[in-house]
């Protein structure tokens, strides 16, 4: 399966990187099936840093080597998702033990519905009704090095703003 990665570079061999800010699945490796998300991301990146150059990553994931590989996956957005994703940005010391997780990408629309639940504005259950009616794309988080071998580098695409 093809899966992509939006970056200001070429990212042939992938790695685990510390961010610097928190992010809906924790610390890793992100990538959608998404293209069109992809490229988002990179004009995202390219217009916060001031460029005007930057890659779709393209690699090829073998689903089909996963089975020794602990996955947490989210088919749609639910209470277990929403926990999640506010555990992962909100406390600072959360870890979990999973090498891939997949599910929802929670976008600018999402996090607006994401602060008024923090602001007990609405409830989960609100809050889950209202992500439901929201066209997501997904993601995938590769958490460990372990899970980063289940993908390879096929190429990059150059996207100029």
């Amino acid at each position: 399966m093809k899966i992509y990665h939006g970056s200001i570079e070429i990212v042939k061999t992938p790695e685990i990187r510390e961010p610097n800010r928190t992010l809906d699945y924790g610390i890793g490796f992100y990538a959608t099936t998404s293209y069109e998300q992809a490229v988002f991301w990179v004009k995202r990146r390219l217009l916060e840093k001031r460029l005007s150059k930057g890659y779709v990553n393209v690699y090829e994931f073998d689903v089909n080597s996963v089975e020794n590989i602990k996955c947490l996956e989210f088919s749609m957005p639910n209470e277990s998702w929403v926990d999640f994703v506010m555990q992962n940005r909100t406390q600072k010391d959360f870890k979990h033990d999973y090498d891939i997780v997949y599910g929802p990408v929670a976008n600018d629309r999402v996090y607006a519905a994401f602060a008024l639940y923090e602001g007990g504005l609405i409830d989960k259950q609100i809050l889950i009704s209202e992500l439901k009616t929201y066209k997501l794309v997904d993601q995938y988080l590769f958490h460990t090095d372990k899970s980063l071998r289940t993908i390879g580098f096929v190429e990059a695409k150059e996207i100029v703003l």
